[in-house]
Order: C-alpha cells, then sequence, then structure tokens
C-alpha cells in the first residue's frame, strides 16, 4: 500500500493544527526544570542534617515522605494531568519504631548510593542499587518504591538522581535519535522493534517525518501491526507500547516525541476497564507518579479504539464478546468517579455504553470479522476519517 497521499492524512493534520494552538496557548505554563547537580546534593545533605541535628537533641531522627498512594493528595490540571497537590499529607518513617526502622535503614542506604552517583556523574540501574545490598532490601520492588519515593521527597526526577530503570517497552517506525553515549538509534524497521531506551532524558537529535504517535496498550498487539508492515503501510508515523501497564520510560518517551514532534497521539487499548485505565495513563498519569506529571503525562492523547460503540457499529461477532465482571463494573465506575472525567463527555459516553451492554472486547475480537481487519480497515478507515474521540 506504502506512503499516502495527503488528503489521506486530512483529518490527521487537522487535529495536530488544533493540537499545536492548544499547545502554543499553555507553553507559558510548563515548568521548565534544569536541576543542577549541587542542587541535588544540597537537598540530600539537608535531610543528612535533620537527622545529625534529631540525634543531637537526644530525638530520634524521622523522615516524612509524601504519601502517593492517595486520591487525596492529588489535583487534577486539565492541562497536566494528575498533579500531587503542595499540601499534600506525609507518611512517617521513624527510626526508633519497629515497623519502619527497616525502611528507614533502606532510604538512608539508597540516599548514600545517590550522593555518589550524583557526585562522581554516573548512573546505575534500580537493579545495582539492589544488588549493592540484597540483605537490606530484600526484593526489587522495595527499590524501586524507595528510589520513587526520595525522588518525591526531594522534587526530583529520578533520572536527575542518576538512577536508571530498565524498559519493557518497544518503538518502531518513522524515527531516528542519538543516545547519550553516542548509539544511533533507526526504528525504521518493516519487521522488528527498538528497545525503548533507559534514559530518555539523554535522547538527542530527534529526525522524524511522522504524521502520529499510536500507543498500542498490549505488546500482541503490538507484534501483529509489525507482521502486518502497518508502519510501511500507513507510513509515515510512529507505534510504541508499554506491554501493558507502561513502565515510566514508556511514559517519558511518549511524552519527548510530544514535546519534540507535536504530532497527534493515539491510543489503540482493548474495549475494557483494564485498557481504558492503561490509556488514561498515558493520558493523565497516575496517583503514585503525580509528583512528575509535567514530564510524564500527554493530556493531548486521543482514544482511536477499540471503542465500545465500534462493536456495535461492526457488529462484532457476540460470540468474541465477554461478560463483564463485578470487578469489571467496580473499575468502570470508579473511573466515571476520576476528576478528569467530566472533562472528556465522549469518554464518559463509550464507558456508560459498556456499562450498560455489560460485555468488553478485545481488539483480537476484530479477526472475527476478517484475519486483517484490523490493520488493512480498521486502522485505516479510523485515521482516515477521523473515528477517535
Amino acid at each position: 500500500m506504502g506512503s499516502h497521499g495527503a488528503e489521506f492524512f486530512l483529518e490527521v493534520d487537522k487535529l495536530r493544527v488544533q493540537l499545536l494552538n492548544n499547545a502554543e496557548a499553555t507553553t507559558a505554563c510548563q515548568r521548565v526544570g534544569v536541576e543542577v547537580s549541587q542542587d541535588i546534593l544540597t537537598r540530600i545533605e539537608n535531610v543528612i542534617l535533620g537527622i545529625v541535628s534529631s540525634l543531637s537533641r537526644d530525638k530520634a531522627p524521622v523522615l516524612a515522605v509524601p504519601n502517593r498512594s492517595s486520591w487525596a493528595n492529588v489535583s487534577f490540571d486539565s492541562e497536566v494531568g494528575l498533579q500531587m497537590s503542595s499540601g499534600s499529607s506525609v507518611t512517617t518513617i521513624r527510626s526508633d519504631c519497629p515497623s519502619s526502622v527497616t525502611k528507614f535503614a533502606q532510604i538512608l542506604k539508597v540516599l548514600s548510593v545517590i550522593y555518589t552517583l550524583v557526585q562522581s556523574n554516573s548512573y546505575a540501574t534500580k537493579r545495582d542499587i539492589y544488588y549493592n545490598n540484597t540483605q537490606l532490601f530484600g526484593s526489587q520492588n522495595t527499590v524501586d518504591v524507595i528510589v520513587d519515593d526520595i525522588s518525591c521527597m526531594l522534587k526530583i526526577s529520578r533520572r536527575s538522581l542518576h538512577v536508571l530503570a530498565t524498559s519493557k517497552g518497544l518503538i518502531s517506525g518513522d524515527l531516528r535519535y542519538i543516545e547519550e553515549d553516542g548509539t544511533r538509534i533507526n526504528c525504521h524497521s518493516s519487521s522488528t522493534a527498538v528497545p525503548v531506551s533507559s534514559n530518555i532524558g539523554g535522547i538527542r537529535n530527534i529526525v522524524s517525518s511522522a504524521k502520529f504517535v499510536l500507543i498500542v496498550e498490549k505488546d500482541a498487539t503490538f507484534q501483529r501491526l509489525l507482521d502486518a508492515e502497518f508502519c510501511t503501510k500507513l507510513s509515515p508515523c510512529i507505534i510504541i507500547t508499554g506491554k501493558g501497564v507502561p513502565d515510566v520510560n514508556s511514559r517519558l518517551m511518549v511524552r519527548k516525541l510530544w514535546d519534540t514532534l507535536h504530532i497527534p497521539v493515539f491510543a489503540l487499548v482493548d474495549a475494557d476497564p483494564h485498557g481504558i485505565e492503561i490509556m488514561c495513563i498515558y493520558k493523565y498519569g497516575s496517583v503514585a507518579m503525580s509528583f512528575e506529571a509535567h514530564s510524564l503525562t500527554v493530556p493531548s492523547v486521543m482514544w482511536l479504539g477499540l471503542l465500545p460503540s465500534d462493536i456495535q457499529r461492526l457488529r462484532v461477532p457476540e460470540d468474541t464478546l465477554i461478560p463483564l465482571t463485578k470487578r469489571d463494573e467496580s473499575k468502570l465506575n470508579s473511573l466515571l468517579k476520576r476528576p478528569y472525567f467530566p472533562s472528556q463527555p465522549d469518554w464518559q459516553k463509550e464507558v456508560e455504553l459498556m456499562r450498560q451492554s455489560k460485555v468488553k472486547a478485545e481488539l483480537q475480537s476484530l479477526a472475527a470479522i476478517s484475519p486483517d481487519f484490523l490493520t488493512s480497515v480498521y486502522l485505516p478507515n479510523k485515521l482516515r476519517y477521523g473515528g477517535w474521540v
């Protein structure tokens, strides 16, 4: 099928103009943070000074970590997404309490590692930190949580702490860039994908003629698009997947592409509560990472499919539909109560339609219409005629 003419992308181009106008109006509201290494070292030193000060007064040292799990600590801004409120509640980590003394020691250990990394201008992965003292940390997840807690406590992005995370996402399409270490990356392959970088902040010289970015919820769907040479047929475009609930690097990459290219970003997810929530994470962020909302969210993300209304419109065979469980219904009710849903009436209608029909559908259900329906009919028509919400 090859590269399409300008008329094919007319609706996508119209959307881009609209998004660019909105972006220009809100640029002044975006936070530009240049975090100097010395500032990071000073913040860590202030934490240690607080501990020393407590000890000098014969008081048990205490660390106050912002609560990253409470909706009460989060506010919604349509231009940013979910962001941590300035007066958020904190969790107290005491050094004299049996239930928290271990976490207190773990936080100090990670702070020590970070201080050394920043001071020497070197980087380490969260896995490196875990293997630095497996007995103290017990599990990789403990390190993951503590690094994010420290990032939130110091009000400094994780990358600025010189701590990297291994990426699980994949990307393909009309995209070339240079990694911080000078490695040249070319994502333009019809059959294979490139792992998402573990150092998004270090990416430079991004070159792309892509008309849009397509976020794909599942790796299986992403691989189907690769096998069908989707990026060649609907060239030029970029596709990316976080393989389910996205890791921070996949979210950072989507945000980097939006900031650099200012092209429409679409989401392709299953028509089920889990898929909708994953799309919301890319668009509006999560409570746990709300303190980094400015660098993680892309509020311009549009829902391309699979829409609940598509299930009825396309008459997807009933034997491919799945009844909603009680848990699904509870998740839908929870989603409708999220602070961002009132600003998305079209999304509300789609969720209500799912709730009323009491069924959900995976993208694979479109194969019941025809094996290549997703790549040859559904997506090309959606993109050509503006079938997103």
